[in-house]
């Protein structure tokens, strides 16, 4: 009950397939409340398959290539400009904050305010409006601190390659940005 684990059951000598339903957010989150049963599933698989494959350097980048605008357009001339103010004042307000709501393990492991703001909002201005609505979602002090920890899906994407099972995914980029990139202007 409650695992969102699901078992696929076929007839003998194939083993079972499981699906596991994650959500992203830092596994340190969540990982205390996972049931044993999803845990035992894991350690026992062979194969292990993800949405995306959040270990590759080139889902990484063309995950950041689909939310930009096209053709070189900006914000700035999209958005209402009261709109893009209050945005850009947020946005100028967090980059304060940000060294306040740094945890001292963050400091410890080398993460610098600047450096962690660009990493989350860098090229705010050039992303789609779905986009930085996410952003800057993510953009909490709660979720700042948890910056550095992985969310559930990395973590056991790099357990399962330290532990030599053969990994996947499920999904390309393009199935994930497009719906989103999709929506128009007023949704």
């Amino acid at each position: 009950m409650n695992s969102f684990l699901w078992t696929v059951k076929r007839p003998a000598p194939y083993p079972p397939s499981y699906l596991f339903g994650t959500i992203h957010v830092p596994y340190t989150r969540v990982w205390d409340y996972i049931p044993e049963s999803s845990k035992r599933a894991f350690q026992t698989s062979t194969n292990v398959f993800f949405e995306l494959d959040l270990t590759d350097p080139l889902t990484i980048s063309k995950l950041t290539s689909c939310q930009l605008l096209p053709n070189g357009e900006n914000l700035q001339t999209l958005l209402p400009r009261d709109l893009y103010r209050r945005l850009k004042r947020h946005l100028d307000y967090v980059k304060h904050m940000m060294p306040f709501w740094m945890t001292a393990d963050q400091r410890g492991r080398g993460l610098y305010a600047d450096y962690l703001f660009n990493a989350i909002a860098g090229n705010w201005e050039r992303k789609r409006p779905v986009w930085v609505m996410l952003m800057v979602n993510s953009l909490t002090e709660a979720d700042v601190r948890s910056r550095g920890t992985p969310v559930l899906d990395l973590f056991l994407a790099q357990e399962a390659e330290r532990l030599g099972k053969q990994t996947g995914a499920v999904e390309r980029v393009e199935e994930q940005c497009h719906p989103l990139n999709g929506l128009n202007f007023s949704q």
